[in-house]
């Protein structure tokens, strides 16, 4: 299981979906209580549900890992990663610092966690503004966050500085394939 995780900005979802093109992994769906953005999917993008069904999906212990981010909740859902795992399929998932953090902590077998890091505050600073899609109040939440999860990117097994988008996905592709690689030379 490959955890892709970083602050908001850095690129983590079109990195992913860069990677998932070019390697044999298979994206979680992860599950949301926030609505969807313009041109997102439920069951593609996301699983959208409202918070009273999402809080019994926690009680029922359905997730694998779950977080409260900028007041929505996130959750990995536990049956979509037991049945990868029991197939043996590699699985991606884009989640959040906390969410990984809870991963890292359970214990899970071959676990590879990836930080995906801007070249800079500044950088991550313009990257927000340029997306447009917040207010400048959510905006300077998500930096003061950024820098609490920055801080964490030593805890995770590689960084990638996304400063050069094609870069950045050649040195995802190269952490992914390298465990197949290995798995093929010890057959």
């Amino acid at each position: 299981m490959i955890v892709i995780s970083g602050p908001s900005g850095v690129g983590k979802t079109s990195l992913c979906e860069a990677l998932l093109e070019r390697s044999r992994c298979k994206r979680v769906i992860t599950c949301t209580t926030r609505p969807p953005r313009e041109g997102e999917q439920d069951g593609v993008d996301y699983h959208f549900s409202d918070r009273n069904h999402f809080e019994k999906g926690l009680q029922a212990g359905r997730f694998l890992e779950h977080a409260e981010v900028y007041g929505n909740l996130y959750g990995t859902p536990r049956d979509q990663v037991e049945e990868g795992i029991e197939n043996g399929t590699d699985l991606l998932l884009n989640i959040d610092v906390q969410g990984a953090r809870q991963l890292r902590d359970s214990g899970i077998p071959e676990l590879m966690t990836i930080f995906i890091d801007a070249p800079s505050g500044e950088e991550l600073e313009r990257r927000l503004l340029d997306r447009a899609s917040d207010s400048e109040e959510v905006i300077r939440k998500r930096l003061e966050i950024s820098r609490c999860e920055r801080e964490e990117k030593s805890a995770f097994d590689h960084v990638v500085v996304n400063e050069d988008f094609d870069k950045a996905v050649e040195d995802l592709e190269a952490l992914v394939t390298r465990p197949c690689e290995s798995d093929k030379e010890n057959q």
